[in-house]
């Protein structure tokens, strides 16, 4: 049946339902024709409707519109745009071959899709991804994004495909955030508060170079996004029924009543239609010009300061309110408590691509009314050499510390000379944020995330092994600041396993005893390995995936990592939103830290050799502990004086030189110290409790 128009308004953007019908309207300043084709189904060959637009009535300024009477929710649907093909003058590349999915889709279906059908000439109505009319009322049960303090968050990256696609997951749909729900009672019990999703919102599983896609390998990491309003197709158990929003909210629902606050991962900085030669899907077919850089004396030349082909022209008003419209649509209806921005330094430049200090876009994030509880992080780097830790625009962004995890890596690896630096990280990066009255939980503190090795793999590994890439080896970072201590890679040596258990611990501590914000990566703490893949982008299959039975194989370092987590929320002088001082502020005459070396009161900060580092943390709380830390990174054991607390005895709670059970202690199985000294094995964390 063909559905009656009438001009509809420009006024909201995308496709939205209501009693009467379906009003679409889509952005476009430089088209001439438009045409809404309607689909039965995902996966129809041909539209049951084509609906022409007419600039005189369906046009507002910028703005093409239509109404469509009785149409339902469920209609699938997808544009056609005529106009300039003058991509070296303008840049304007309009091909109305090619069906266009709406950037304001709710859900979108990827079943038909061919990459390299929109790639090159010709019409791929019969290829392409279509966009689902969605009724979005949904019911959230009093539901509302958590306000849970920085200074208590402990984040967990994951991969909400890779979670649950092992066998043995046991999950009833692998994959899929409804998959992930039944995985929420191991989260409680590892003790982090929030989840860090890698990307979800709709991207293109195609995007990965040829060489790769030969091999049958194609893009899982999800950095390749193109429907920023859609949850991913993939991890959906229904997508051609388009229940997109539902299993999404359900997921975020779940995890909030388990007390697990939602943070995604997301790509603005580019998007899945690449250069010269990608796919047209949205934008180049829409607004070429507006949405991405492009060169100044070649309007065909894409601008790439990601790495990816494109960059998306971040500070254009029109796609900065897109950006931010699209931010503040998941926060107010979708109820996640944060965002992480990949490469967020690309969202800094400026139009003529130069770096900005007041970015419109950034700054229209930070001042957000909609966003002003949320979370905001930035990776700020771009892959052109900005680089902004310590330095990104704006004061309430957290910046993944890209130092804390270089500095730890040699520590713990054993490099000299580095105290000094060690005591920096541990004690929140005041260097990088105290100049401009930030706080420590402005540094996200990682050794490990999913672009490149595993912690496992960083003890196993002194290179990179990414031939199953089918790039020769080329991608991935070089300088991996790894050991494999003795043997590269799988080994049934028991002294190098031991000390490679060990080492993983001693970073876990470390990670859990620093001011700042953790984030640990999903699987480190059972252990697993890519086999030295430091890549793994490409690479969906058991090499990434979380392998269920590892928590039993490995469960003395699982069982280790959730107690780390339960001593650090023990210990609000762990979590402290202002600077350590060094100075007496507590009533007891305590400085709120004191440094130590081998001796007390004597750190070896000039000392090219010295690799063992101490420190007391006066307790914040009147029911806390106070805290002595030890770390002896070296390959020799050492025994130290203990300092004296009037009132107070130490307690052993951590010592990752002792075997398990012993390496880490609740406070009632915890033995006291008799003496006066205390013996550290090499390459040892040891942790006192002074009750």
């Amino acid at each position: 049946m063909n559905y009656s128009t009438r001009p509809g308004a420009r006024h909201l953007p995308g496709a939205r339902p209501d009693s009467e019908g379906v009003n679409f309207s889509i952005f476009s300043r430089h088209a001439t024709r438009v045409e809404l084709l309607l689909f039965t189904h995902a996966d129809s060959a041909q539209p049951f409707q084509t609906i022409e637009l007419q600039a005189e009535i369906n046009r507002t300024f910028f703005v093409w519109h239509v109404y469509v009477e009785k149409l339902p929710a469920g209609t699938w649907y997808g544009w056609r745009m005529h106009g300039p093909d003058d991509t070296q003058s303008s840049g304007l590349r309009f091909d109305p071959g090619k069906l266009l999915l709406d950037p304001w889709a709710r859900a979108v279906c990827d079943s038909l899709w061919d990459r390299r059908a929109a790639s090159h000439p010709g019409d791929n109505v019969c290829t392409s991804m279509r966009a689902m009319v969605v009724d979005e009322s949904y019911d959230w049960e009093g539901d509302a994004p958590l306000a849970i303090p920085n200074e208590n968050a402990i984040i967990y990256e994951l991969h909400v495909g890779g979670f649950t696609r092992h066998p043995s997951s046991g999950v009833q749909h692998p994959g899929s955030f409804a998959a992930l729900r039944e995985k929420i009672p191991y989260l409680v019990e590892l003790g982090i508060t929030h989840v860090e999703l890698m990307p979800v919102m709709a991207f293109d599983e195609q995007d990965v170079p040829a060489s790769t896609a030969a091999l049958g390998l194609k893009n899982y990491w999800g950095y390749s996004t193109h429907s920023f309003f859609s949850p991913h197709p993939r991890y959906c158990v229904t997508p051609q029924q388009g229940t997109h929003l539902d299993e999404f909210r359900d997921l975020v629902k779940a995890l909030h009543r388990a007390g697990i606050g939602v943070i995604l991962d997301v790509v603005f900085n580019h998007t899945a239609e690449g250069g010269v030669g990608g796919p047209t899907i949205n934008f180049k077919g829409m607004g070429n010009s507006v949405f991405y850089h492009l060169d100044a004396d070649d309007r065909r030349v894409y601008r790439d300061y990601t790495g990816c082909g494109n960059t998306v022209n971040c500070n254009h008003p029109i796609v900065a309110n897109f950006i931010i419209s699209c931010l503040e649509y998941w926060v107010r209806e979708m109820h996640v408590d944060g965002f992480r921005f990949d490469l967020a330094s690309a969202l800094a430049r400026g139009e003529d691509g130069r770096p900005m200090q007041n970015a419109p876009v950034l700054w229209g994030i930070e001042l957000s009314e909609q966003l002003t509880a949320t979370r905001l992080i930035a990776e700020a780097w771009d892959a052109a050499g900005l680089y902004q830790v310590g330095s990104f625009p704006g004061y309430r962004w957290a910046e993944w510390n890209g130092l804390y995890r270089d500095i730890i890596r040699r520590c713990v690896r054993g490099d000299r000379g580095l105290l000094s630096h060690l005591a920096t990280r541990l004690s929140g990066s005041s260097d990088l944020y105290q100049p401009q009255q930030r706080l420590p939980i402005n540094s996200i503190n990682f050794i490990t995330c999913h672009d490149g090795f595993t912690l496992y793999d960083l003890c196993s590994y002194n290179q990179k092994h990414n031939e199953a890439n089918g790039e020769g080896n080329r991608d991935g970072h070089n300088d991996n600041l790894s050991s494999n201590y003795g043997v590269e890679g799988d080994t049934d040596d028991p002294a190098i396993l031991a000390l490679r258990t060990r080492q993983v611990k001693n970073s876990f501590a470390i990670l859990l005893l620093s001011q700042g914000v953790p984030m640990l990566l999903a699987g480190d703490e059972v252990l697993h390995s890519q086999s030295g893949n430091n890549n793994s982008y490409c690479q969906d299959n058991e090499l990434t995936w979380f392998d269920w039975s590892l928590t039993g194989k490995n469960a003395e370092v699982l069982r280790f990592v959730s107690r780390m987590t339960a001593l650090r929320r023990r210990h609000p002088a762990l979590m402290r939103r202002r600077f350590l001082t060094g100075e007496v502020l507590d009533q007891r005459g305590l400085p709120d830290i004191s440094w130590h070396g081998v001796d007390l009161e004597a750190p070896a900060w000039d000392d090219p050799e010295a690799r063992l580092l101490r420190f007391t943390l006066a307790a914040l709380a009147d029911d806390e502990a106070d805290l002595h830390v030890i770390l002896n990174l070296s390959t020799g054991s050492e025994r130290v004086t203990l300092p004296v607390i009037p009132g107070r005895r130490w307690h052993l709670a951590v010592n990752t030189g002792a075997a398990a059970p012993g390496d880490i202690l609740l406070p009632d199985k915890q033995s006291r110290i008799a003496g006066k000294t205390l013996a550290v094995a090499a390459r040892s964390v040891v942790v006192l409790e002074g009750r």
